[in-house]
């Protein structure tokens, strides 16, 4: 079967030949619940990939993810559900749909005007009457931060929101002054609520200013574990380990791995 260029008509022999009953035990065991979890990680994948700016590697995980939807496609023609052909039947007719402005008669000049469009069609897709009912359309299982975001992108949508960032900011500095008087009586309930509450208004803040919390928090993470590899290599080279510094001494390392990134950024 071996050929020089495979098409996506391949990938679907492919796979409706894994699925064989004389096919891949491990493909014929899955179904569309234990095959969650792969998709999650392709899509991180994928993610990894355009951030290293990395177009081999982006390629590559582009086809993993790929895969997924075919391995779904595939289980659900087993089941006489649909098949990959109704997948992309599907998403083509939405997307000439929801844009009206390039196919139709709708007309956008920006790029706000077309989310304008896309917004108002997908409720009458979806049958949505109400703005409740398109927060509670986010999907449940979306990170927190991502959801957060998406759901006050939406109650923006009709008016709900602060008029500009420093009422966001305001709001962050109230939560903190609640979550402090919440730890300090020691409810356990409240603290959780509290800390809810400010982690949704700093949330708020990111939108305002347009970063994507997720990303961003994703991003610091890493600085994170950067800086804390620094502080670990030097302190092995002083023939030392982290259980036996003070707080003190491994402050002054991470001080200097700051330092390092900033004069490598050319901040100083």
């Amino acid at each position: 079967m071996k050929q020089n260029k495979y098409t996506i008509h391949d990938l679907l022999d492919i796979m409706a030949r894994l699925r064989a009953p004389d096919g891949c035990p491990w493909d014929r065991e899955q179904d569309h619940k234990s095959l969650k979890r792969y998709l999650i990680e392709e899509a991180y994948e994928v993610l990894e990939a355009i951030d290293e700016e990395d177009p081999g590697k982006l390629c590559d995980e582009l086809g993993d993810l790929l895969l997924q939807v075919i391995f779904h496609a595939q289980i659900a023609k087993e089941n006489d559900l649909f098949d990959f052909g109704d997948v992309t039947h599907g998403v083509s007719a939405k997307m000439i749909n929801r844009h009206r402005h390039v196919f139709g008669e709708e007309e956008a000049e920006t790029a706000d005007d077309v989310m304008s469009i896309w917004e108002k069609i997908k409720k009458e897709e979806k049958g949505l009457n109400t703005q409740t009912q398109v927060l509670k359309e986010v999907p449940g299982n979306l990170p927190a931060l991502m959801r957060s975001f998406k759901v006050q992108q939406k109650a923006a949508q009709v008016g709900f929101d602060w008029d500009d960032i420093n009422d966001a900011m305001a709001k962050v500095k109230e939560e903190v002054q609640e979550l402090e008087q919440a730890y300090k009586k020691g409810a356990e309930s409240d603290i959780e609520e509290e800390l809810g509450d400010l982690l949704f208004a700093v949330v708020n803040v990111s939108r305002f200013l347009n970063v994507q919390p997720e990303l961003a928090l994703t991003a610091t993470v890493n600085k994170f574990i950067r800086r804390f590899e620094y502080v670990e290599a030097m302190a092995m080279e002083q023939g030392r380990q982290l259980n036996d510094m003070s707080l003190k001494d491994m402050d002054a390392l991470w001080d200097e791995a700051k330092n390092i990134e900033r004069k490598e950024k050319g901040e100083g």
